[in-house]
């Protein structure tokens, strides 16, 4: 669903600064670990390198990643697509098969969940997204009436 009238909601900062983090950690043990393999295995440091040149490979494809790829939901006039949401339920569908959108809460967090005609379900983590919840909502209504074919008073 690529289309130049599309919605796009991104990765809210927090939780991109807590990608980041779990990602400096992963890298910071990496290179403890070849350290000290270097010291016990009497190693010249130059094997130092390796996983430091992994480390900026790694933190260079992470940010070219959250640039390209760094969106949670795509709302267009014909749908909407989800990615990056672990348990959303169906992944994509088009407005005629939402039956509707409601919000409530999953384990203390907000969520908008949008019924399908067919009985599946897309759960929608509100606080991933870098967006005000209400101003989201709306946005989800209007393109569910659009896509229904109603026209807002």
């Amino acid at each position: 669903m690529t289309d130049e009238n599309a919605t796009v909601y991104r990765l809210a900062p927090a939780v991109a600064a807590r990608l980041l983090g779990v990602t400096l950690v992963a890298v910071a043990v990496l290179i403890l670990a070849s350290t000290l393999a270097i010291a016990v295995l009497d190693l010249h440091t130059v094997f130092l390198l390796v996983p430091v040149l992994l480390t900026v490979a790694v933190l260079a494809a992470s940010g070219w990643a959250w640039r390209t790829k760094g969106w949670i939901a795509r709302l267009t006039p014909e749908g909407y697509r989800v990615q990056w949401v672990r348990g959303v339920g169906a992944a994509s569908a088009r407005w005629k098969d939402v039956e509707d959108a409601v919000t409530t809460t999953v384990a203390d967090s907000p969520v908008v969940v949008l019924r399908l005609r067919d009985g599946r379900t897309t759960t929608i983590p509100v606080e991933m997204l870098a967006v005000d919840r209400e101003a989201f909502v709306r946005d989800v209504q209007a393109h569910l009436q659009r896509g229904h074919g109603l026209r807002k008073l």
